[in-house]
């Protein structure tokens, strides 16, 4: 049973969480937008909402923008192959195996270029909290489809990005992580 408040705060949520989706081309005609930090946030407003009123729309947006993150971020920029180098077919089954980009507007820093503090704040790349934000989105659609795709999805983005952003120095029994 709804509640006064409750209706007023789903109305005002539908309104932003539909333009969300219009203005990042989750929905309408508009060429994809995604920013993984951004859309793993969106992804839980969208469970919350179809938690708390029944609709399945919500679910559906959610579930959408789940395979488009995917699709996307799970790509390179040119949108030619996965991150993880998996052929399409199995890539489909496995679509965070090679991490995720994050969505950043700049192209990331090639090894032969020089650092640019300021620069790299505006870079693609793959970054640990942007990462861990998605394994969480990714469980709670888990919970909420109860599907376990989901979480064999956030812990084998897990494991990738362990072994991608944890290292042992020389002469170090302790394990070091590094951001970016």
């Amino acid at each position: 049973m709804s509640t006064p408040r409750w209706e007023h705060f789903e109305h005002r949520a539908d309104i932003i969480m539909r333009e969300f989706a219009e203005e990042t081309g989750l929905t309408g005609a508009s060429p994809p937008r995604r920013y993984l930090w951004t859309d793993a946030f969106a992804v839980c407003n969208y469970l919350e909402l179809y938690r708390q009123s029944d609709n399945r729309d919500y679910l559906e947006l959610a579930l959408k923008l789940v395979d488009q993150v995917h699709h996307v971020l799970g790509k390179s920029r040119d949108g030619k192959s996965w991150l993880s180098g998996l052929d399409n077919k199995e890539a489909e089954r496995h679509p965070t195996a090679g991490g995720l980009r994050i969505g950043k507007k700049l192209a990331e820093r090639r090894p032969d270029e020089a650092f640019d503090e300021q620069l790299e704040w505006d870079r693609d790349g793959q970054h640990f909290h942007y990462l861990t934000k998605w394994m969480h989105a990714l469980n709670r659609v888990s919970r909420v489809t109860d599907k376990g795709i989901y979480n064999q999805w956030a812990i084998e983005l897990a494991q990738v990005a362990h072994g991608a952003f944890t290292y042992q120095p020389a002469g170090s029994q302790v394990k070091r992580m590094v951001w970016k």
